[in-house]
């Protein structure tokens, strides 16, 4: 993503706005994470690759402070969310 909102927030209904937000919000943090952990893989400095982690536990912090607040303004949301764990716990008997 690099600093590019993946949905035109202008368009988004008035209604959904702040859950679009926060979608955004939660896609940002993902791709941070996963450059952040490629770019770990990849150094061969360990005092990097150590803070490159350590910011990557961070983002995904972030990802659950949207998380929540995505599910208390999302409840079809937060009921899939459940759901989905409900499929995997079936499927995998975890």
């Amino acid at each position: 993503m690099l600093s590019k909102i993946p949905i035109d927030l202008e368009k988004a209904k008035k209604e959904d706005i702040n859950k679009e937000i926060l979608r955004a919000g939660i896609i940002a943090e993902l791709d941070a994470i996963n450059l952040y952990e490629q770019m770990a893989a990849l150094t061969t400095d360990e005092n990097i690759r150590k803070i490159l982690l350590d910011i990557a536990k961070e983002e995904k912090t972030h990802v659950g402070e949207f998380q929540t607040m995505l599910l208390r303004l999302d409840k079809e949301q937060e009921k899939e969310l459940e759901h989905g764990k409900e499929e995997v716990e079936e499927i995998t008997g975890i």
